[in-house]
């Protein structure tokens, strides 16, 4: 590691949220974020997160050769990895003028990624996905309240680049939009599968590499998600070696049955990609 560098302590009693993935009015996630993070425990992040009903982001000096180390929680617990927390990390320290350089390394509990900001865009390495189709997806198809024919002729697989993801392949937006899970099933159902989340997804030009999608997270605290990085890099790498997209540039539209138009990027560069997006700074608060 070449340096260690970490937040001056003017930051150690403030919570900041900057909204990211944002795709018109209302939309995006916020992400709370604690920019020095070192006077707090893994409960009292946990809080954070509850009292702000989000995932949020803690920002720990580097370890494990990196320049940092970040912790995510959502209201109910930690979690590996999160890309649009992380997107909206790395804007922020530029933001605050913090960033050391304009690429770092970032250690997370699903291993480590590298963040970029070029010209006030902040993007995120993933690694290439891998995805295991699942055998009967019928029980997937009865919690989402589908029908066989409501979908594409892709499988239903766990595919992730971090945390795994279900993906359902759907035959258009409007029966993704139409969507009436039933929440209360969703949990037992991802433990059964070994997911994360359900994230039914849609194409809209898959000439120009647009999808449409929406994640119901197994166990957050709240049903449905606005933005969904990690989800969308799976999709990403899904659609990919699926040949659904040619295109080395996808974009996922999600958020949009929620009024809440979200929109992430995914490039391709060899065997990893880059999520990027908007991000916004929208409040501050005490710790």
């Amino acid at each position: 590691m070449t340096s260690e560098p970490s937040p001056t302590r003017r930051y150690a009693e403030q919570v900041f949220t900057v909204n990211v993935f944002g795709n018109g009015s209302g939309g995006g996630n916020p992400a709370p974020i604690v920019v020095d993070a070192r006077q707090l425990d893994g409960e009292a992040m946990r809080a954070v997160a509850a009292r702000h009903g989000h995932e949020s982001a803690f920002v720990l000096p580097g370890r494990d050769d990196c320049d940092y180390q970040f912790r995510f929680f959502v209201p109910n617990h930690e979690m590996e990895m999160c890309g649009h927390a992380t997107l909206g990390t790395i804007w922020l320290l530029d933001h605050l003028g913090e960033l050391p350089r304009p690429t770092v390394s970032i250690a997370t509990l699903s291993g480590p990624v590298q963040a970029r900001v070029d010209d006030g865009q902040a993007s995120v390495s993933q690694p290439r996905g891998r995805s295991t189709n699942l055998d009967d997806p019928n029980a997937v198809l009865d919690v989402l309240g589908l029908r066989p024919s409501d979908l594409l002729d892709y499988p239903v697989a766990n595919a992730a680049t971090s945390r795994v993801k279900t993906l359902v392949p759907l035959r258009s937006v409007d029966i993704l939009n139409g969507l009436r899970p039933d929440f209360a099933r969703v949990k037992a159902l991802c433990d059964a599968i070994g997911s994360t989340g359900l994230y039914p997804f849609a194409p809209v030009d898959p000439d120009t590499g647009i999808f449409s999608a929406r994640q119901f997270p197994r166990s957050s605290g709240y049903p449905e998600d606005a933005a969904t990085g990690i989800a969308a890099a799976a999709l990403a790498w899904s659609a990919w070696d699926l040949g659904l997209t040619s295109k080395p540039r996808v974009v996922i539209r999600q958020g949009e049955a929620m009024g809440r138009p979200s929109q992430i990027t995914v490039e391709r560069e060899d065997e990893r990609c880059w999520l990027s997006g908007q991000a916004e700074l929208i409040g501050e608060t005490p710790l």
